[in-house]
């Protein structure tokens, strides 16, 4: 994470921090978040020569996610429970579709630009973590699980 680091402070970002090995950074900007998704994508794939998608929330966003945690009543184990980040809203229909998928006992709420999902018996076999996907969702979308988010929030206030 050192080399992202360094690209963030090279390219001018103050307050550049990373959590862990897991690609998520805090960083401070003036940039609006889609200006942003854009220049890091193209500086990330210059230069280190691979695409990746980067999806940007502002702090304020980031506590609005956690503050919304519409299944905090049944998301016991935070290791279990993710949030899918997306990088636009899904159209209805794909979202319709989604929402038709029987996962029992598996759980998620479409929330805005955010997917919530439970996973109780784990990720490993879980039908909903497959159908969560790029494609079927229409948009990217990066999960995370309940500790990865609210450590972040966390970051973002240091």
């Amino acid at each position: 994470m050192g080399d992202l680091r360094d690209l963030l402070t090279d390219l001018g970002y103050n307050d550049v921090r990373t959590l862990l090995q897991s690609g998520n950074v805090v960083l401070t900007s003036k940039r609006s978040g889609k200006a942003l998704e854009r220049e890091l994508e193209r500086e990330l794939s210059s230069r280190f020569g691979f695409e990746v998608a980067v999806l940007v929330r502002t702090r304020a966003e980031l506590a609005d996610v956690i503050e919304r945690n519409p299944l905090a009543a049944v998301a016991t184990d935070p290791k279990r429970y993710q949030v899918t980040f997306l990088s636009d809203e899904s159209d209805r229909k794909r979202l319709g579709e989604l929402a038709g998928l029987d996962v029992a006992p598996e759980q998620f709420v479409i929330s805005g630009r955010e997917i919530y999902a439970w996973h109780p018996d784990g990720m490993q076999r879980s039908r909903l973590a497959a159908a969560l996907n790029d494609s079927r969702l229409g948009v990217v979308g990066s999960a995370r699980n309940w500790n990865t988010v609210t450590k972040l929030l966390a970051l973002a206030d240091e």
